[in-house]
C-alpha cells in the first residue's frame, strides 16, 4: 500500500461551538481544503489552474462521515487522503483527521470530474488520473 497523502491544518476559533468543540460543518469545510491540498501537491494542478483554466470542478457526490471523537480549539490536525477506486470520471477516497496518534474523523467521499462549461461529468485530465493510479491503495 502506497503513503497517503497528507496535510495539516489547525483548529481555530471560528471551527469551534459555543462548547468548544469543532462544530460539523466546519470539518467539511476543512476536508475541502485537504481536497485542494492533494491536487495541488500531489496532483499537482491546483484549483485555481483547475477551475480557471481548465473549467474542471471536483464536486462531492457522495460523502459518508463518523464523527469518532471532538476536535477542539487549538488542535493540529493531520489529514490524511488515500484514493481507493479511479473510474472514468469518479475518484472514491478514504480521508482520516487525526490528532496526537487518535481518528476524530473518518469520511469515504466520491469526487466526480465535471466540466465547468457544459456541467456534466467528463473524463479526468491524463495527468491528473496518471498520480492518482501512482497513489491508489486498496480499501480497507
Amino acid at each position: 500500500m502506497n503513503k497517503a497523502f497528507e496535510t495539516s491544518t489547525l483548529v481555530r476559533f471560528a471551527h469551534v461551538d459555543s462548547a468548544g468543540i469543532v462544530f460539523y460543518p466546519r470539518y467539511l469545510e476543512m476536508l475541502n481544503g485537504a481536497v485542494e491540498d492533494w491536487c495541488d501537491q500531489a496532483l499537482g494542478v491546483d484549483f485555481n489552474t483547475l477551475h480557471v483554466e481548465r473549467r474542471i470542478g471536483l464536486p462531492t457526490v457522495r460523502l459518508e462521515v463518523e464523527f469518532i471523537t471532538p476536535g477542539r480549539l487549538g488542535d493540529h490536525l493531520t489529514i490524511r487522503i488515500s484514493p481507493t477506486q479511479i473510474g472514468r470520471t469518479s475518484c472514491h477516497i478514504n480521508v482520516e483527521f487525526m490528532c496526537e496518534g487518535e481518528t476524530r474523523l473518518s469520511a469515504r467521499v466520491v469526487l466526480v470530474c465535471m466540466s465547468l462549461d457544459e456541467h456534466r461529468a467528463c473524463e479526468w485530465p491524463a495527468d491528473m488520473r496518471s498520480r492518482i493510479v501512482e497513489e491508489l491503495v486498496e480499501a480497507a
